[in-house]
């Protein structure tokens, strides 16, 4: 499973370790799609990098962090073909999956503790969607795409 991950300066802190949870936990194939450092950057360049890898098909998967995954999911949602989400638990990560067919989580990294990051990313990479009923209602959510 390749997952494109990226960070603003208020979720640098956690994209290491997370990004190594996710290589050495689940297996992943992790592209770092930035920033380098911990300055402060516009989220919004870092959710597009992400939601277009995930768009694309370069990335299965997307995670975003930023100081609490809204501004985040705000930008990467933008994006056509993109199903993105503000998560704070892994509960919600598992519902997000199931029901919306979720491809990129956005995290808060200055609210939630890594180790809740690292739960909800587990939860969002290992729930399947539920299809079936959720179908047509995540058919609707993305004919919005197409207006």
């Amino acid at each position: 499973m390749r997952v494109a991950i990226a960070s603003d300066h208020g979720g640098f802190d956690q994209k290491g370790e997370i990004a190594s949870y996710m290589e050495r936990e689940l297996s992943c194939d992790v592209v770092d799609l930035g920033p380098d450092t911990g300055d402060s950057v516009d989220y919004p360049d870092y959710a597009v990098k992400v939601a277009h890898a995930v768009a694309s098909g370069e990335a299965d998967f997307g995670v975003l962090i930023c100081g609490t995954g809204i501004g985040m999911a705000l930008t990467a949602d933008k994006v056509p073909g993109v199903r993105a989400s503000s998560v704070t638990s892994a509960p919600f990560a598992e519902l997000f999956r199931q029901h919306n067919n979720g491809n990129v989580v956005c995290l808060s990294g200055r609210f939630v503790s890594v180790e809740d990051n690292e739960a909800i990313v587990k939860a969002f990479l290992t729930t399947d969607f539920e299809g079936g009923r959720h179908e047509r209602r995540v058919a609707k959510i993305m004919a919005v795409d197409e207006e």
